[in-house]
């Protein structure tokens, strides 16, 4: 509900009744259309499904709890080994190979191939093939220069002379083939074609006019013939065929149909009625099971670590493990102090046989700056100076 504002102090609130009160969805079935059929079937049905569903529902759901219970327990653990084991076996060598085996080998030969092959290839390269192609090249335009001038000077007049000579022939044969293609031409003309025309327009054209007219008269024949046999066809195949699967799908197979689909919506609806009353009732027997499972092995079981396993742990703890632990920690401590002053004395004597052999080391002098040290050293702000010295 909205509560709206008070127009002014002390007014109370007006309540907004054009809105429905708020609260939570109401979950409705849909609704199912039925009829007194329906209605005798339903209970029957859905008290035989309950009595099947349950045992497989209460099946599923032990199924569901020991899988989970493998998962966490088996499956995972196993799964985490097999997962280390594999890249220990398989991985990590493979990684270990190529780092520390073929990547140096793999640089050693890139050196080597650049120091024995790239290395001579491309001095050969600078100072053999690049001098020798340059005098080749030289000497190829040297040897075209020459074929240019042979070629402009001899070739092209003898060229020019040929194709004018050519050129003549080519006339004269080209006038005689003008006059044989016309001689040719005029007898295929009135030996050929005339009469094959004359023959078409006055012989063949009537005869193919002929024929194609009986062909038609002969089509319209075979026509109406099939057409009466196709109309008596359709009749027959309608009277005794069509006529009574009509009446058997109106009149037998629908309402049947009806009735199966009814009966399948019912089973349906009870099986899930049944599957849902069945996780209720799993759910329960679990929770009982676990309750009692709790009490006789969890609980007994807890009381036992609380009230006995921990306290004898404490005493154990204070009595024996500090205790032990304390004189662990000392005989640790004693022995790194023996160990350091073994390293000690063992670094002393080194020194003395050193400085006995060599003798003592030369000190560095120090170097004279012509700087004053100490107190006379140069400021700026005193009087210590040569400058500013009363």
């Amino acid at each position: 509900m909205d509560l709206e504002k008070p127009s002014r102090e002390g007014a109370e609130p007006r309540v907004d009744l054009r809105k429905p009160p708020a609260g939570p969805p109401v979950r409705r079935e849909p609704e199912v259309p039925g009829g007194c059929l329906a209605v005798a079937i339903r209970i029957p049905v859905r008290i035989v499904v309950l009595v099947l569903v349950v045992p497989v529902r209460m099946a599923w759901d032990a199924l569901v709890v020991a899988g989970r219970f493998l998962n966490d327990v088996l499956f995972r653990p196993l799964g985490r080994a097999l997962l280390w084991l594999g890249r220990a076996v398989f991985v990590w060598p493979f990684v270990g190979l190529w780092r520390y085996v073929v990547v140096p080998v793999g640089k050693a030969l890139g050196w080597l191939g650049n120091v024995l092959v790239v290395v001579p290839l491309v001095w050969l390269y600078r100072y053999v093939l690049t001098p020798v192609g340059h005098a080749i090249a030289w000497v190829a335009r040297g040897v075209g220069a020459a074929f240019g001038w042979v070629y402009a000077h001899l070739l092209t007049p003898v060229g020019h002379a040929v194709m004018w000579g050519l050129k003549g022939l080519g006339a004269v044969l080209a006038a005689i083939g003008v006059g044989v293609y016309t001689v040719v031409a005029w007898l295929v003309r009135y030996l050929v074609v005339v009469p094959a025309v004359w023959l078409y327009t006055w012989v063949l054209a009537p005869v193919g006019r002929a024929i194609l007219w009986c062909g038609e008269g002969l089509v319209w024949l075979v026509r109406m013939i099939v057409t009466g046999v196709g109309i008596a066809l359709y009749w027959i195949a309608r009277i005794l065929l069509v006529l009574p699967a009509l009446a058997l799908w109106r009149w037998v197979l629908t309402p049947v149909g009806r009735v199966l689909a009814v009966v399948g919506r019912e089973i349906l609806d009870a099986l899930g009625h049944a599957w849902r009353i069945a996780g209720h009732i799993s759910l329960a027997v679990g929770r009982f099971l676990g309750t009692l499972f709790r009490w006789i092995f969890v609980e007994p079981v807890r009381w036992v670590y609380r009230s006995v396993l921990t306290p004898v742990g404490h005493v154990v703890r204070d009595t024996v493990l500090r205790p032990a632990a304390e004189a662990a920690r000392s005989v640790g401590r004693a022995n790194r102090q023996a160990l350091a002053a073994a390293r000690e004395t063992v670094r002393q004597a080194r020194a003395d046989v050193r400085r006995m052999l060599f003798g003592e080391p030369r000190r560095p002098q120090p170097l004279d700056r012509r700087e004053p040290s100490g107190r006379e050293a140069r400021t700026l702000g005193s009087s210590t100076t040569a400058l500013t010295k009363d």
